[in-house]
């Protein structure tokens, strides 16, 4: 794989792509494997996953802004921003709003 620096500056519109293994990010918080997603739904501001693991239920809400909510059998496992430093299950990828371009973050 092959990256470039580009310098950009702090006024240049930047969107953040963040890709989550959701059931190995359950796994890690739950300490239980193979969850599996039953269904999924969208709005313009988050999208929320339903898992189960036999009888047990989660709830994973990940906003647009990088904000994210797990919930498993209705208590709250995780409430904060989701980045590499919180899941090692999280891969976030920045570009260029205008040009699509990727940026390498130092």
């Amino acid at each position: 794989m092959m990256s470039t620096a580009v310098q950009t500056t702090w006024d240049t519109p930047v969107v953040c792509r963040v890709e989550v293994d959701l059931s190995g990010w359950l796994e890690q918080l739950t300490g239980k494997a193979d969850w599996e997603v039953y269904d999924e739904s969208e709005d313009e501001n988050y999208m929320s996953f339903a898992m189960r693991h036999g009888r047990r239920q989660a709830e994973v809400t990940l906003y647009h802004n990088g904000y994210a909510t797990v919930d498993v059998d209705g208590e709250s496992v995780f409430d904060g921003s989701l980045t590499t430093r919180t899941s090692h299950c999280a891969h976030l990828s920045y570009y260029h709003a205008e040009n699509g371009e990727p940026i390498t973050l130092n």
